[in-house]
C-alpha cells in the first residue's frame, strides 16, 4: 500500500475525548485520489512510484486543461477524469501491485498513528530581520539610531562585500514545510476527514501531503 495521500486543509477545531478532555486538531480532506501514472524500476524511469492525483468535487473537463496534460490524462485510457493537483510518490523496491486507476483513500491511516505533514507555510511578503530572522532589537535610548537595524553585515577592509548567506531582511514565507512526528487524533473514512493532533503548516485550502512518519511511535 502506498504511504501517503494528498489533501486540502480545513482548519482547525477541538474534538472531546469520553473523559472531556479537549484535543486540538487540523482538519484535512485527504483523498479520494487516483492513479494517474505508475513507474517502475524495469522501465525507462528506473525507479518505483506512482503518481496521484487529488479528485476534486468538480472535476475538470479534458477540454479545460493544456495540450501536455491532455495528452498525459488520455495515456490512462480515458478513464480518469483530469485533477488540478498531481503529486509522485515512491514506492518501495519492486512496487506495491497498485496499477493505473486505483483509489487511494484516508483509510490506510489509523487512529493513534504518527504522521508527517508536508505544505507551503503562509506568505508573509517583505519582512526585516527581527520579524524574520529573530534578531534582537538595538537600543531605543539617548538618541540611538539603530532600534531595528540589522548591525554589522561584513567588514570594510576585507573581504569588503557582504557574504553570501548573510542573513538579511527579504521574503518571508511561501516555502515548503515538513512537520514531522505528528499524531492522528481521529480518521472520518466516511467523509475523507482526516484530524490530525496541532497545527500543521499552510493556510486554510491549501495543499498537503499526508505520509506515514519515518520516526518510530
Amino acid at each position: 500500500m502506498i504511504n501517503g495521500i494528498i489533501g486540502r486543509k480545513i482548519g482547525m477545531t477541538q474534538i472531546f475525548a469520553a473523559d472531556g478532555t479537549v484535543t486540538p486538531v487540523t482538519v484535512i480532506k485527504a483523498g479520494p485520489c487516483v492513479v494517474v501514472q505508475k513507474k517502475s524500476a524495469a522501465g525507462p524511469d528506473g525507479y518505483d512510484a506512482v503518481q496521484l492525483g487529488l479528485v476534486d468535487e468538480i472535476p475538470l473537463r479534458l477540454k479545460n486543461v493544456t495540450k501536455p496534460m491532455r495528452g498525459h490524462f488520455e495515456k490512462t485510457g480515458g478513464g480518469i477524469p483530469p485533477t488540478r493537483i498531481l503529486k509522485e510518490f515512491r514506492l518501495s523496491e519492486g512496487g506495491d501491485g497498485m496499477n493505473v486507476g486505483d483509489k487511494v483513500l484516508v483509510d490506510q491511516f489509523a487512529d493513534g498513528e504518527m504522521v508527517d505533514v508536508i505544505g507551503r507555510s503562509k506568505g508573509r511578503g517583505f519582512a526585516g530581520t527581527i520579524k524574520r530572522h529573530h534578531f534582537n532589537r538595538g537600543p531605543e535610548s539617548h538618541g540611538s539610531m539603530n532600534v531595528r537595524a540589522p548591525g554589522s553585515i561584513g567588514a570594510s577592509a576585507y573581504p569588503s562585500r557582504v557574504i553570501k548567506g548573510t542573513r538579511s531582511s527579504g521574503h518571508m514565507g511561501d516555502a515548503r514545510i515538513t512537520t514531522k512526528g505528528l499524531t492522528v487524533a481521529r480518521v472520518d473514512a466516511e467523509n475523507n476527514l482526516l484530524m490530525i493532533r496541532g497545527a500543521v503548516p499552510g493556510p486554510n485550502g491549501s495543499v498537503v501531503i499526508v505520509r506515514k512518519s519515518m520516526k518510530k511511535k
